[in-house]
């Protein structure tokens, strides 16, 4: 009797284990997002929109740094010649030309800069597209978590079965 006993408490709770188990059991799955946004044509516009701007803003700095170095080759043939004020002026041209050029730069490339702005407005659209795309996919299908395996280093093995990155384009209308 207290055999049975035993064994009926193992078996309820080898049966309530398994079953509080798969209740609790977390289902992961994995998008590539570097495939997803190779594979979306708003994202390759914004980035070509991107580097028009950023060729653009280049020459502009680069016309300036050019600018200061005239400045300074003619400072150097000339110096000679000059008075001392003549001298302090045309190092001061060439001090100010090198400053609007790093101005500039900060202008358009620094952390806060213009670029920085023009990728946010560009590129944080299709982001927010995807994450709720994913958002999506995880609802329907009952997923708890979704990880990015291009952003993996440790990942070294996954199965296709666990990849929705297709589902996602397919989501976002893309092919």
């Amino acid at each position: 009797m207290n055999m049975k006993k035993v064994i009926l408490s193992f078996v309820l709770l080898l049966t309530f284990g398994t079953v509080f188990a798969k209740e609790s059991s977390t289902s992961v799955v994995y998008v590539d997002m570097v495939y997803i946004l190779k594979n979306l044509p708003q994202y390759e516009s914004a980035n070509e929109q991107l580097s028009l701007i950023t060729r653009r803003w280049q020459k502009e700095i680069d016309a300036l740094d050019q600018e200061a170095k005239v400045l300074e080759a003619n400072y150097r043939t000339e110096q000679i010649f000059l008075s001392d004020a003549m001298r302090q002026k045309r190092e001061q041209e060439i001090i100010d030309k090198e400053n609007e050029a790093l101005q500039l730069k900060h202008k358009y490339f620094g952390p806060d800069g213009e670029l920085s702005k023009k990728r946010e407005a560009l590129i944080k659209p299709i982001q927010d597209d995807i994450f709720t795309a994913i958002q999506d996919i995880a609802g329907e299908q009952k997923i708890n978590i979704v990880k990015d395996r291009s952003s993996d280093e440790s990942l070294l093995y996954i199965s296709s079965k666990l990849d929705i990155s297709d589902q996602v384009l397919q989501k976002l209308g893309a092919k």
